[in-house]
C-alpha cells in the first residue's frame, strides 16, 4: 500500500517533496556513490525545482547526481511545452549544473521510436537493465495518466522495453501526438518512487487510483514498484475525496 503524505497547498507539498529528495540523495550518495534521477514534467514540480535552486549548489551534491526524464513531448529543447525546457530554466541552468549529467529525451528528432531506443540504449548502459534509478518522480494528470502513459495508449502493456515511442490521443494532449515515454518496468524499478499531485482537478482520479478497483482507464495505478517504496505527495484539494484520514 502506497504511503500518502498531504499538505495544505503547493508551496508545503514541494518544501516537504524537496527534503525527502534530499535525504534520499545524500544516502545514495553515501552509499553508491552516485544519485540518479528520474524527472517529471508539468506544473506541479516546478516549484519543487525553484526551491532546490534556491538552496544553492552546495546544498546537494550536484557533481554526483544525473538527471534524468521519465517523459518528453515531441517539441525542441528550447519550446515551451518542453519538460526538459522546463528543468532547464527553473534548475538547471539557476545552478550551472554540468551538462554531462544531464540525459534529456530527444523530443526533436524526426524518428521518435530511434530516439527512444537511443535513450533506453544509455539508461541500459548507465543504470543495467532494467535500469534502476535512485529516485522517481511522477506526476498524475486529471484522466489519470502518469508520465507519457495516457489511458489507452499502447505502452500500458509494454512489459520489455524500457523506453518507448508512445501514440496518444487525449483532450490533454489536444488530439493524437505521439511522446516518448519510460514504460511501467522502467518506473518500477526505481528505489524510491514519489507521486506530485495538487489540485481539486486530481481528487477524483487520485480516489479512483488508490482507492478504487484496477481499471485501465487510470494507468496511474500501473505504478507499483518492484522492490521499492511508493509514496504520494498531495495537497488538500488533491486528497479532498479519500477516506481513511489521509486528507
Amino acid at each position: 500500500m502506497p504511503k500518502v503524505q498531504s499538505f495544505d497547498g503547493l508551496d508545503a507539498l514541494s518544501r516537504a517533496a524537496a527534503g525527502d529528495l534530499a535525504t534520499i540523495v545524500h544516502d545514495a550518495v553515501r552509499d553508491r556513490g552516485g544519485c540518479s534521477i528520474a524527472l517529471s514534467g508539468g506544473s506541479t514540480p516546478k516549484r519543487l525545482f525553484q526551491l532546490l535552486a534556491a538552496d544553492g549548489r552546495d546544498a546537494l551534491p550536484w557533481d554526483r547526481i544525473d538527471l534524468w526524464w521519465g517523459d518528453e513531448r515531441a517539441v525542441p529543447p528550447d519550446h515551451p511545452d518542453s519538460n526538459y525546457n522546463m528543468t532547464r530554466q527553473a534548475l538547471i541552468e539557476p545552478l550551472g549544473l554540468d551538462p554531462a549529467r544531464v540525459h534529456r529525451m530527444r523530443g526533436e528528432a524526426s524518428d521518435l521510436s530511434v530516439a527512444a531506443r537511443d535513450y533506453e540504449d544509455e539508461l541500459v548502459r548507465a543504470l543495467g537493465s532494467p535500469p534502476v534509478f535512485d529516485y522517481v518522480m511522477l506526476g498524475m494528470g486529471p484522466d489519470g495518466h502518469t508520465a507519457s502513459l495516457f489511458p489507452g495508449s499502447p505502452a500500458l502493456a509494454e512489459t520489455r522495453r524500457f523506453v518507448v515511442a508512445n501514440p496518444v490521443s487525449s483532450p490533454l494532449t489536444k488530439g493524437a501526438a505521439t511522446r516518448i515515454t519510460m514504460s511501467p518496468p522502467a518506473l518500477n524499478a526505481g528505489r524510491h518512487v514519489r507521486f506530485l499531485a495538487a489540485g481539486a482537478d486530481k481528487a477524483a482520479p487520485l480516489k479512483h487510483v488508490l482507492e478504487g478497483p484496477k481499471d485501465p482507464k487510470y494507468p496511474a495505478q500501473l505504478i507499483a514498484p518492484s522492490s521499492g517504496d511508493l509514496v504520494w505527495f498531495v495537497d488538500h484539494a488533491a486528497a479532498a475525496l479519500l477516506t481513511g484520514g489521509r486528507s
